[in-house]
């Protein structure tokens, strides 16, 4: 599952890295994480005919992204894992737009030969973005930046995700996918783990601080 995009993306997964997602769910609503999620999750589960106790592991896109989106995946993925005594393994959200952005099957929408960005939209005019050599390969880790600020080091490059949508002046050559697809994050994991790979723990990664923070003081109020 991620919901580190506006995308609420869940798929059930057999484990097997050649193998296609068992179901697969996608919403694109930036505002409705909460309330999108679970039923996505019921969704996956009946349409593979499985039962949420059959489950034997959990993956989780850890980000970046916008903090109250992000932690419902999170937060979701760490109930699954206590309440059913499961792992629960994170993935970076780019690393699997990237892996959608550059397979024509196993749940990708596109077909990027060579090196590639994916950039997302990380609001505030910023997108959060990371350059790839390959569908499996980051070459930079992820970083939030405006997009005029990276002309010289995607010059060139075809990008996919929302953020290359939303900049069309810095990256000219954007490709789908627009958002996170649960069936390719599920595939990137399956694989990761099939040649022992380490997966990530499943903390956020917000790469900036929140909106909304304590007020440094508090004005005193006294009473008559």
């Amino acid at each position: 599952m991620d919901t580190a995009t506006p995308a609420v993306a869940v798929a059930l997964h057999d484990g097997d890295p050649a193998s296609p997602a068992l179901a697969e769910s996608h919403e694109v609503d930036a505002r409705r994480h909460g309330e999108l999620l679970l039923p996505a999750v019921e969704r996956v589960l009946a349409g593979a005919g499985r039962k949420l106790g059959e489950l034997t592991g959990v993956v989780v896109g850890v980000g970046p992204g916008p903090y109250t989106g992000l932690r419902v995946g999170l937060v979701t993925a760490e109930v699954f894992g206590m309440t059913l005594g499961i792992p629960v393994y994170g993935v970076c959200t780019l690393d699997g737009i990237a892996y959608a952005a550059g397979r024509g099957g196993l749940g990708g929408d596109g077909d990027i030969d060579g090196p590639f960005v994916v950039a997302t939209d990380a609001r505030r005019k910023e997108v959060y973005w990371a350059r790839y050599e390959d569908a499996r390969t980051p070459v930079t880790e992820p970083a939030v930046d405006r997009p005029a600020a990276l002309a010289a080091q995607v010059a060139g490059l075809p990008a996919a995700g929302a953020g290359a949508e939303l900049y069309p002046d810095a990256f000219p050559d954007a490709r789908p996918p627009a958002h996170q697809r649960a069936a390719a994050l599920a595939a990137l994991a399956a694989e990761r783990l099939a040649t022992g790979a380490e997966l990530l723990p499943p903390r956020p990664l917000y790469l900036r601080r929140p909106d909304a923070q304590v007020p440094a003081a508090y004005k005193a109020v006294t009473p008559r």
